[in-house]
């Protein structure tokens, strides 16, 4: 059952070199919304685990990536006009 899992979840994301890593997360990103819509439950949670498993291997990676002012919570609070409540 394990091994049936690992093959069809793909190959550890740790042991992906950069450009397969960035390709998997392209192909899982690319596929989200078909299989959100479409796909069986054991599919959902399949693709859910995997793009978890990929999304934390990139950033692992990539702790100091660029990060969009307007992608934090305080760009989209100074975007919408909303202060934090503290």
């Amino acid at each position: 059952m394990a091994e049936r899992e690992a093959r069809e979840a793909g190959p550890s994301a740790d042991g992906l070199e950069e450009g397969r890593l960035m390709k998997e997360l392209e192909a899982i990103h690319r596929t989200r919304h078909e299989t959100l819509l479409h796909g069986s439950d054991d599919a959902l949670l399949t693709h859910t685990r995997r793009m978890d498993e990929l999304e934390r291997e990139y950033v692992r990676r990539h702790p100091e990536r660029a990060q969009t002012a307007g992608r934090t919570r305080s760009g989209a609070r100074a975007r919408t006009g909303t202060e934090e409540q503290g």
